[in-house]
């Protein structure tokens, strides 16, 4: 009940990865003294005949050693460390190298050297922080390869393609296969040459040892909790000269903030604070120091649905409390936190389980996850390039001549892409403004109503204005209902006509409709569903207002009605929900209200539609009631005017019946 595209990005995120640690020798000739082989980590050594470079992190001691006498190296080098080192910025960045001028020697082939670069794109604390290249088998390779004029030799050929005419073009092939150009291994598939190559580098030597062994490698690194500012639990250690580091004794748990530090000054206000920091140490009684980082706050954010479970517990979980109540049956909220709060809270859980204070029998702390959209917005700027706010800005013209102007300065402005509201690029609503001129109802209806949850949400102005005209409608539907149908209290009829049940029928499917459509988090389904209800019910308001007379059970019906639309809108329009259930006559508050039962017997039609054919085509269909018995089907089915011309007089030899779903006439 996770979206697949959080349980990807965690995956990824954590980046297990099944590979090989593959052992290369240096040639002699241009290595740096004491450096005689390179060690990469791969999980493609079914590709190894692919190989025409090898890349090191800049700060691999293998580099190290050879900008020791290469200066022009050491430049590249400390380039690379100021362009920075996340993932983010080696997606983003140019792929480059540096020919260090030493050669690998190819762990199938003692004559096949390989140039080895410095490269920008290779981190240190991945693998070994070497790779080898293969740019037929891997995108980022392809393009360095291209980069720098190095040979690209195709070795997995895709389904249907001819290995005569195979060539490497614009993208590289990284999925599944059957080798080409790779000697012992070729014709084999991807997977069966991954294990040949596997078995053959783990029996062959280099020195006395094998050149590979297998390995699991992980992307996920270790998390530094620790923070330099006052924002945070404080961490429970106090430094002893005698002693060392110390704990903070449970009895004296939690360590609390004080509340008199001063933010006068840059850094962290606890390491200044002239009382705070200072204790006597837990073990000898010498004067001590507090230790003043404070723990990064996603360390709260990962358990503190745990503590909800007994708040008030003298120990930090109640073993039975959380047992109980979790794990949390369904978490709304942003994608950003995906790798992040998400994957820690489930770290967390698991590790509160281990170490006995949940259930062991309970892994993972949220059952069922929604992430919902952003809000977005056009962007717009000045003449002179700076980001202006949507209320500077006036608007000439609809679709593709709409203008902008700067009010200010009455000069034109630029409407440019929409994206998500930030301060950066002023694309922001102001909430109070919104409430101000349309109401928090009104608000919410759009957003609601806009697109389904888990997508962003573009905020218009036109998509305000016509949620505004709904809930305008809905009020004035609601004082109609009050002034024409039956009083609050009325007893129920016993007996309803046609037209009565008709709209009892349409205000029980939407109450059920919509019901699900909330419980399945489709708020834009449900609200389309109320849109539909509302038409229905207007448009038998009118018509008993046509005949200026209500009959006494179409009355109850109105009020039963009106009191179900009511409640259908409350929990999105709660405060237009609570006046128009108080003009319906109740001095009671909806949000008490439990959810409306449905009459089962409502959701189900009196009448059905079957298709009528003759012959095996289909010429009409045919309204009828559910329950009708054969013979009237078939008596109905014969007197349509389709049918009749299509029998040409002559009398049918067959009529086949399959109930409640088809009539097929045999002439």
């Amino acid at each position: 009940k996770w979206p697949e595209k959080v349980r990807l990005m965690q995956a990824n995120w954590i980046g297990r990865s099944e590979g090989m640690l593959v052992r290369w020798a240096l040639d002699a000739e241009g290595a740096p003294q004491g450096h005689k082989e390179l060690e990469i980590y791969t999980t493609r050594p079914d590709t190894l005949f692919g190989a025409s470079f090898m890349a090191i992190a800049p700060d691999h001691p293998l580099a190290k050693a050879a900008a020791e006498t290469n200066p022009e190296l050491a430049a590249f080098a400390e380039e690379c460390r100021r362009l920075g080192t996340s993932v983010a910025d080696l997606e983003t960045a140019e792929k480059r190298g540096f020919d260090t001028g030493i050669r690998a020697v190819h762990p199938f082939d003692p004559d096949w050297k390989v140039p080895v670069y410095v490269a920008n794109f290779v981190l240190m604390d991945y693998g070994t922080g070497a790779i080898f290249g293969c740019p037929a088998g891997d995108q980022r390779d392809l393009d360095f390869a291209r980069a720098y004029d190095l040979p690209v030799i195709p070795v997995i050929l895709p389904a249907g393609a001819d290995a005569a005419t195979f060539a490497i073009g614009e993208d590289a092939v990284d999925g599944d296969g059957t080798m080409i150009n790779s000697r012992f291994l070729d014709g084999l598939s991807t997977r069966e040459a991954f294990e040949e190559a596997a078995t053959r580098l783990e029996g062959a030597k280099l020195g006395k040892k094998p050149v590979g062994q297998r390995k699991v490698n992980f992307r996920l690194r270790d998390w530094g909790i620790s923070r330099q500012r006052y924002w945070g639990c404080p961490i429970p250690i106090v430094h002893c000269e005698a002693c060392g580091v110390v704990p903070v004794p449970a009895a004296e748990l939690p360590v609390k903030l004080p509340d008199d530090a001063s933010f006068d000054k840059p850094g962290n206000p606890l390491d200044r604070h002239p009382t705070w920091k200072h204790v006597p140490c837990p073990t000898c009684g010498a004067p001590a120091r507090r230790e003043t980082d404070t723990m990064d706050t996603f360390v709260d954010s990962s358990w503190y649905f745990v503590r909800f479970t007994a708040p008030q517990a003298s120990g930090p979980v109640d073993k039975d409390a959380a047992s109980y109540w979790l794990p949390v049956d369904q978490y709304i909220g942003g994608i950003e936190h995906a790798i992040l709060h998400l994957l820690y809270s489930r770290f967390f859980f698991r590790a509160i389980a281990d170490t006995g204070h949940g259930s062991r029998e309970l892994r993972e702390p949220f059952a069922a996850l929604f992430t919902q959209g952003m809000v977005t917005h056009e962007t717009y700027k000045s003449d002179g390039g700076s980001w202006l706010l949507p209320s500077e800005v006036r608007f000439d013209g609809e679709g593709a001549g709409r203008t902008a102007v700067e009010i200010a300065s009455g000069r034109p402005a630029t409407i440019g892409s929409i994206e998500k509201m930030s301060k950066s690029k002023k694309n922001l609503v102001d909430p109070d403004d919104i409430i101000a001129g349309w109401g928090a109802d009104c608000a919410r209806w759009f957003m609601l109503s806009d697109s389904p949850p888990e997508r962003d949400v573009v905020w218009t102005e036109a998509g305000i204005q016509g949620a505004g005209r709904f809930v305008q409608r809905a009020w004035r539907l609601v004082d109609e209902v009050a002034r024409v149908a039956a009083p609050a209290g009325t007893s129920r009829p016993a007996d309803f006509s046609a037209e009565a049940t008709e709209l009892r029928r349409a205000a029980h499917k939407a109450v059920h409709a919509v019901a699900q459509s909330i419980e399945a988090l489709r708020f834009n389904v449900a609200v389309a569903q109320i849109y539909e209800f509302t038409n229905v019910l207007s448009a038998h308001l009118a018509k008993s207002q046509g005949t200026g007379k209500t009959s006494e059970d179409l009355s109850w019906a109105l009020r039963e009605a009106g009191e179900l639309f009511v409640q259908m809108i409350g929990p999105m329009i709660p405060h237009l929900g609570e006046e128009c259930w108080a003009r319906l006559g109740y001095n009671t508050l909806l949000a008490n209200q439990p959810w409306p039962a449905v009459e089962t017997g409502l959701l189900v039609d009196d009448k059905i539609t079957i298709a009528v054919q003759v012959n095996g085509k289909r010429r009409d269909e045919l309204l009828i009631a559910r329950d009708a018995k054969e013979d009237e089907v078939r008596a109905a089915a014969l007197k349509l005017e389709a049918v009749v011309r299509a029998l040409e007089g002559k009398e049918p030899k067959k009529v086949i019946v399959v109930p409640q779903r088809i009539v097929n006439v045999v002439a």
